[in-house]
């Protein structure tokens, strides 16, 4: 069974909100780079430098983070393999802002973490999710919260973009 919970219209309005939390936490966008994590938070972090470009007439680099080979769900032999710098700019002394869709239990983010530690020591490093659907397993919270969606543990939250999905829209799943 699915819901549809957010629409594009809402989708669209909680990503401008998150754009202007950035701003104002940041008293502007200096130093500012947003880092998606693959695939639908890259879109997601584009989305926010597009309105950021709009609103404070400013370039905000996007780089992209594939967290693969630092998930501690992965096979021993692809967990530890080396991972190289992804980004094509250094985040040191800046202000990350990492994006994804959904925050649940935190591994994802405890992996994105380790793979940007690669480029050195950032200024500091916030979290942006267009949802946060709770369950924590790890001590990490978001900074910039688009919709607080609760859900059952059998319950997920699919999130579609355009850019992959043809439309926008978050849904609940229920696999029951």
């Amino acid at each position: 069974m699915q819901k549809e919970v957010v629409d594009s219209m809402a989708m669209k309005r909680a990503l401008t909100r998150i754009t202007y939390e950035i701003i104002e936490q940041n008293k502007g966008i200096r130093d500012i780079v947003l880092v998606g994590v693959k695939t639908r938070g890259v879109y997601i972090a584009q989305r926010i430098a597009e309105r950021l470009q709009q609103l404070e007439s400013s370039t905000v680099p996007v780089g992209e983070l594939d967290i693969t080979p630092f998930r501690d769900d992965q096979p021993l032999d692809i967990a530890l393999a080396p991972g190289k710098y992804q980004l094509a700019f250094p985040v040191a002394d800046k202000r990350v802002i990492l994006v994804d869709d959904v925050l649940f239990t935190g591994r994802t983010i405890r992996a994105a973490l380790d793979a940007l530690m690669g480029g050195g020591r950032p200024q500091s490093i916030s979290l942006a999710v267009l949802v946060d659907r709770g369950h924590r397993e790890l001590p990490i919270r978001a900074d910039f919260i688009g919709k607080n969606i609760p859900t059952a543990m059998q319950e997920r939250i699919k999130v579609s973009v355009t850019e992959v999905d043809g439309h926008d829209g978050i849904e609940i799943i229920n696999d029951n």
